[in-house]
């Protein structure tokens, strides 16, 4: 039994710095067969492939599909192994929960194949609680339930599905209504809550997770007691090593804020505070309804990051002011602290507005990284 760790390759740190990715030859014949719907830029998958990589299993990605071309592209430009698709996933499974398959579900099952996992990070807006005028019966939140169908689909011995807190709270109840499907296929399934800072993300970010499995019982709720960090990693620990950016791509260099905005963030230093004083904002965020504490505040060096979402660029969309320069966070920074490695490939994407959104929406791969150890650990050979 091989003793795990942790940290991805032994040390958290040193790999979000990694400019290159370790090639692993793996000499397990198993190989682990992975599906990733919703996959955006590939942070579920990139767990997978490092938790394949520590436990010396090879990956196959027979299907990864977004609707979004400019994350499916990032997302090829870093699996250039997997089979994509830029589609509605709706195209792809066309009947119902619980009924026969359509011939395009047939079709579809026959090119992919058998697969051990099923991933996917169904869009969130809907249920986020960072909308103060709840969505909870957005259409887009029926898209958790293509999860299930999947499901039906493939047979997948795993099932990991990724989402905010306030999917469980759906008018819909997607998340109950997928829980039953699967527990009605045969599936051990565990639902629970972490806070991604617990288990060594440098961020506040709160997820609802459901893992199921068939022959391998699991609980959620043990990631952060087991993997729990002695301190939480702060800002500092992330992107200390990113002040000062010379290099003048998009990814290093912040948007340029309005002249009103560029007087707000001067006003945090000049007065060496952290918030903004509610005098200092628009009025439109002086209200309570639309007032959040966080919204044109400064990072703390020592402290983690508050949830990135894909608003990271602008200093009224949150705290993501830079701690000690007069600027917002570049997608240099926001990806540190979304906790991709700096080997992780962002090329392909050419405009500001796609890679606050692929980088904001995308999924921490350290989750990923530590279901996929517990759960292939336990049904490896």
């Amino acid at each position: 039994m091989i003793k795990y760790v942790k940290e991805v390759m032994g040390d958290d740190h040193a790999f979000l710095r990694q400019f290159v990715a370790t090639k692993k030859v793996n000499d397990k014949k198993r190989i682990i067969r992975l599906v990733d719907l919703f996959c955006g830029c590939g942070g579920i998958s990139l767990g997978v492939q490092e938790a394949c990589n520590t436990l010396k299993y090879n990956l196959e990605i027979p299907l990864a599909v977004d609707f979004d071309k400019e994350a499916i592209e990032c997302y090829y430009a870093n699996f250039p192994q997997a089979s994509v698709r830029n589609c509605d996933i709706g195209t792809l499974f066309t009947s119902e929960l619980g009924t026969a398959f359509s011939d395009e579900e047939k079709t579809l099952h026959d090119s992919v194949g058998n697969i051990d996992i099923l991933v996917g990070g169904p869009p969130c807006q809907g249920h986020s609680d960072l909308n103060r005028y709840t969505r909870r019966n957005d259409p887009k939140n029926s898209l958790y339930l293509y999860m299930a169908r999947a499901a039906e689909v493939f047979k997948p011995k795993y099932i990991i599905i990724e989402n905010v807190v306030g999917a469980i709270h759906d008018k819909g109840q997607v998340v109950q209504t997928v829980e039953r499907h699967l527990r009605n296929m045969g599936y051990y399934v565990s639902i629970g809550f972490v806070d991604l800072v617990d288990i060594g993300v440098p961020q506040t970010r709160r997820r609802l997770i459901l893992v199921a499995s068939k022959g391998t019982k699991f609980d959620v709720n043990t990631i952060p007691s087991k993997y729990s960090v002695l301190e939480e990693r702060t800002v500092r620990w992330a992107i200390d090593d990113l002040q000062y950016p010379t290099s003048n791509n998009i990814m290093n260099t912040p948007s340029m804020p309005s002249k009103d905005n560029r007087a707000r963030i001067h006003y945090l230093f000049e007065h060496d505070l952290y918030d903004l004083p509610n005098e200092q904002r628009p009025p439109c965020h002086r209200d309570k309804l639309h007032s959040y504490s966080s919204i044109y505040g400064r990072l703390h060096w020592d402290m983690p990051s508050q949830t990135i979402t894909s608003g990271f660029y602008s200093a009224c969309m949150g705290r993501y002011v830079h701690p000690s320069e007069e600027r917002t966070l570049t997608a240099h920074d926001a990806a540190r602290l979304q906790f991709f490695p700096d080997y992780f490939d962002f090329s392909t994407v050419n405009s500001r507005t796609a890679l606050a959104t692929i980088i904001g929406n995308a999924v921490p791969m350290k989750l990923p990284y530590l279901v996929s150890i517990e759960l292939l650990s336990k049904g490896g050979d």
